[in-house]
């Protein structure tokens, strides 16, 4: 059995999703990630929380947080594009909380896979029926209690083929796993066939990061852990060059190459600072 980042109505999932819904409504266009869906899976029940966000849009942290949370994505659903032109047909969320890319995905031959706790799971069911979004012909939800059932046995149930290439995305999960956990996803994924590729982020240790950013860390540390979903697991790059020994081509971009990837020319101040995490893609 594995741990894993599947909490029950993850307060932190929520976060994510409001402001990947005030990227919609509060930066300039063009928008890093292009999402109609943002907003209308929120619904009422969370447009306070939405409304609330909106106070602090302008704040340096704030800004900074919003362009981490949209360019993951972004970059994940970047990668994912270019393995459907090359055959990939299989695209799998893990820890997916209110990813919204099955609602809006562009491929017609894509099957999406949202790994989660049937507890979230239910949650975001919940939340797309009340705001009358009907459920794509596309989306498999895999409900995984990890403290109890196998993921591969799961993904298995629910009809993915182990035997085609695949892309993974892992967004905002590995910070909150043990080790064990991190490997035994990671070596699960490298037996899929030649083209499959992972996408995750990670976070750096304290001992790379200057006293701003520090600070941010402690800040947001202390947040999570008082809700029950504290941060564990930190790389360097060079660790997480030696935990990838096992994928062929490795791409990891830090916020510098990200800034110029996607935040270039702007009308708005989004972009990211310091250098507290890297994004990782990973091809087999």
């Amino acid at each position: 059995m594995m741990s894993f980042h599947g909490f029950a109505k993850s307060r932190t999932a929520l976060g994510v999703a409001i402001r990947r819904a005030s990227h919609q409504l509060y930066d300039a266009r063009p928008l890093v990630l292009d999402d109609p869906i943002a907003v209308p899976i929120l619904g009422e029940r969370y447009r306070p929380a939405l409304e609330e966000e909106a106070a602090s849009i302008h704040e340096t942290l704030s800004v900074s947080m919003r362009a981490w949370l949209v360019v993951r994505n972004r970059l994940a659903e970047d990668n994912l594009a270019r393995a459907v032109r090359d055959g990939v047909r299989q695209y799998v969320l893990l820890g997916a909380g209110l990813d919204t890319f099955a609602y809006r995905n562009p491929h017609p031959d894509l099957q999406v896979f949202e790994v989660d706790h049937p507890a979230t799971q239910q949650w975001k069911r919940e939340l797309t029926l009340s705001n009358r979004l009907p459920e794509p012909s596309c989306l498999h939800y895999v409900p995984v209690d990890f403290e109890h059932q196998d993921l591969a046995q799961q993904l298995a149930s629910w009809g993915l083929d182990f035997a085609a290439p695949t892309v993974f995305a892992w967004l905002g999960v590995v910070l909150y796993l043990t080790h064990p956990a991190f490997r035994t996803t990671l070596d699960l994924i490298a037996r899929f066939p030649e083209g499959s590729c992972i996408i995750f982020d990670y976070a750096l240790p304290r001992q790379v990061l200057g006293p701003h950013e520090l600070e941010a860390r402690d800040e947001l540390f202390a947040r999570v852990q008082n809700i029950g979903e504290p941060f564990q697991l930190f790389f360097t790059p060079e660790q997480i060059k030696i935990e990838l020994a096992q994928f062929q081509r490795v791409k990891n971009l830090d916020a510098r190459e990200l800034n110029a990837r996607y935040f270039a020319n702007r009308t708005d101040r989004l972009n990211l600072l310091g250098r507290s995490a890297n994004i990782v893609s990973a091809w087999l």
